[in-house]
């Protein structure tokens, strides 16, 4: 059963990562670094969703490359398999199992009105079935696993609440079979928004490389994009999201690095300048040590932690896989 102490929740944690595209500062602050500040106080299973890409088209090869790279940035970022499980989803096989249970525990209305299925779908000339119905995956991810909570940023809500809905279902059909989960989203940083749309969270598909801090830019380009950052005409610093989202997305950003709170980090600013050279400043001081672990790390060590982590995954997946097969009663 998840609680919660002042270092953050307990019990067993699951999150996943898409390999989709350079980690970036968005994913860090609104998720990525409460896998790693949570390793100490819950029993963390991290994974390399490959599977969810494949809603979208891909080249052959496309996302196997991709899926390497993005452990390797877990990896660098401080997951570490000694006190956690990294592995690939496609690598157990009981993902998929579970996913059509969760399908068939799924409403057509409720897969239908889900936020990411209607942004992507107008976004994309070849819409697939498998992007109106990969929430049912996103909600086997977590369930395999008894999971307590899951760790995400404020965009994923809505699938943690639809995951507790389907368990919710079947366990009303055929008993207390799966742990309903909880999410944690961090009070600061939930939500990191594009540096020049400061309306729009911050993202992999940006429309200006600007908006955009990735863990592979150089220091110039990070300090560069904080400071051409969108801020507004009126020159007073204060958290407001409302009227001044720029401004606020600056002082999130300063006040998630550094640990702190963003309305008191306004209170030492009056000028945009110097909230912008700071907050660049500690950027830098996450970026730097991840860069130097990146380059540290070689393909044959990320795949043999790939490869003990999905044995170990697999294990725990087998006994959620054989209580639900158990509860159906299949043949």
């Amino acid at each position: 059963m998840a609680t919660e102490n002042q270092s953050g929740p307990s019990g067993r944690a699951f999150s996943g990562i898409q390999p989709t595209g350079t980690i970036h500062l968005g994913n860090y602050l609104g998720a990525i670094k409460n896998w790693v500040d949570f390793q100490d106080t819950t029993d963390g299973i991290y994974c390399v969703v490959d599977l969810h890409a494949f809603s979208v088209p891909r080249e052959p090869g496309e996302v196997g490359a991709a899926t390497l790279e993005a452990a390797r940035d877990l990896l660098a970022i401080g997951i570490d398999p000694e006190r956690s499980i990294l592995f690939v989803q496609s690598d157990v096989r009981q993902h998929t199992e579970l996913a059509w249970f969760m399908q068939c525990s799924a409403a057509f209305g409720e897969l239908r009105r889900m936020t990411q299925f209607k942004d992507k779908s107008e976004s994309n000339d070849f819409v697939s079935a498998a992007l109106f119905t990969y929430p049912a995956l996103q909600a086997a991810d977590i369930l395999l696993y008894d999971t307590d909570v899951v760790p995400v940023g404020d965009d994923q809500r809505q699938h943690v609440e639809f995951t507790r809905d389907v368990a919710q279902r079947f366990n009303a059909t055929y008993g207390d079979v799966l742990v309903v989960p909880e999410h944690y989203i961090p009070p600061a940083g939930a939500r990191i928004m594009d540096l020049q749309h400061p309306e729009n969270k911050m993202s992999k598909s940006a429309v200006s490389e600007l908006g955009t801090i990735f863990f592979t830019d150089s220091e110039s380009d990070i300090i560069k994009k904080l400071k051409k950052a969108v801020t507004d005409n009126d020159g007073e610093v204060r958290f407001d999201p409302e009227s001044k989202p720029g401004v606020s997305n600056l002082l999130n950003v300063l006040a998630v690095a550094k640990g702190t709170d963003p309305v008191s980090e306004a209170e030492g600013y009056s000028q945009y300048g110097p909230l912008k050279a700071d907050a660049a400043e500690a950027v830098l001081e996450i970026v730097r040590p991840i860069q130097k672990r990146r380059q540290e790390l070689d393909d044959g060590d990320v795949r043999a932690i790939l490869a003990d982590g999905a044995d170990r995954a697999r294990a725990k997946a087998t006994e959620v896989m054989d209580r639900v097969r158990g509860a159906v009663q299949l043949l």
